[in-house]
């Protein structure tokens, strides 16, 4: 006797992105920067500023900011005032700058005691786990904005990323430098990724007086 193939009846579950804000994630304001690190300054957090700091100044991807080692930012007795490193997503060599406070975040928690004996910046908890996690990160990003009463679904790890570099277009209009610092090998990415409006270019275009 032939048997009748039924529908597949399959549960009406709601959107995986149902009251959640999705795509880009926004870049901190200034105001923004300089709270968090504030408060992370008064509860004396030294591994969060440091890693906080080296966010903003290095506009990298978690994935390559977790993966740092103490000999990429650290030689001859001092913290570089510049680095470079090859990116995991394009396997190009980038470079950033390290700024007067996040070489004293650096150097500050350097040497603590947890830093004994670790080549990782950002070491794990556990020996099977030589560094943080992009999730552990994602979670101490979320911490941050959440402490200075920002919507946490409207921020992100790439929200470290993109304020530094928000920051420089908007007071310079260097698409170029920004590509750069980013590590993008193609502009069109840059202008994407910044979310370049024709308002934008306008503005700039205004700006300059021939």
């Amino acid at each position: 006797m032939p048997t009748t193939n039924l529908p597949a009846i399959r549960p009406c579950r709601p959107a995986w992105n149902k009251g959640r804000i999705v795509g880009q994630k926004r870049p901190l304001a200034p105001k923004h920067v300089w709270a968090i690190r504030v408060r992370l300054e008064i509860a004396q957090k030294i591994r969060e500023l440091a890693l906080f700091n080296l966010a903003i100044d290095s506009k990298l991807r978690g994935c390559d900011l977790v993966k740092l080692k103490v000999a990429d930012v650290y030689a001859a007795g001092q913290v570089k005032h510049r680095a470079s490193i090859v990116q995991s997503k394009t396997q190009k060599p980038v470079s950033f700058e390290i700024t007067e406070g996040t070489r004293k975040a650096l150097a500050t928690w350097l040497e603590d005691p947890l830093m004994t004996g670790s080549e990782h910046l950002w070491p794990g908890r556990f020996h099977e786990r030589r560094h943080i996690s992009t999730r552990q990160y994602a979670r101490l990003v979320r911490d941050w904005v959440t402490s200075i009463g920002l919507e946490p679904s409207a921020y992100g790890t790439h929200s470290m990323r993109r304020t530094k570099v928000a920051q420089i277009y908007r007071k310079t209009g260097n698409l170029r430098a920004v590509q750069l610092l980013l590590g993008h090998t193609k502009m069109d990415s840059t202008v994407r990724y910044l979310g370049v409006e024709l308002e934008d270019a306008l503005a700039i275009a205004e700006a300059v007086e021939i």
